[in-house]
């Protein structure tokens, strides 16, 4: 029997992780098509912060722009708040839009710190 080199062993080592790495790569698609589609949609919140009413909810079906907030919709005094989520998961509004937040609830916070009293206007939905 042969003895074995450390040229086959690392061969042997690098075969190994290729044929991991491949299994990894295609059980992921796997696992989206199962309805795995990145984080769950955050829970519903309504409060008052800083004498402003801010809500937030999963969207409706025919919400505009419901692709870019995650089918997550967020109001600040009744008049609709625009999120989008990033692709690591982070938050933010067309308010604070170069402030990325963890979650919807802190984009409309930041929203109403950034506003400073002022009403939020309607964006206009193209």
């Amino acid at each position: 029997m042969p003895e074995i080199t450390r040229r086959r062993a690392l061969t042997a080592a690098a075969a190994v992780a290729a044929t991991a790495s491949v299994a990894v790569t295609l059980a992921a698609p796997a696992a989206s098509a199962a309805g795995h589609h990145g984080p769950a949609a955050p829970e519903s919140f309504d409060e008052v912060y800083k004498g402003r009413r801010i809500q937030g909810r999963p969207a409706d079906a025919g919400a505009h722009h419901h692709e870019h907030g995650g089918g997550y919709e967020v109001f600040i005094d009744g008049v609709q708040l625009h999120v989008m989520r990033n692709a690591d998961g982070s938050w933010i509004s067309v308010v604070s839009h170069y402030d990325p937040v963890p979650t919807p609830r802190a984009a409309a916070r930041a929203a109403v710190d950034e506003l400073q009293g002022a009403p939020l206007l309607p964006f206009p939905a193209n």
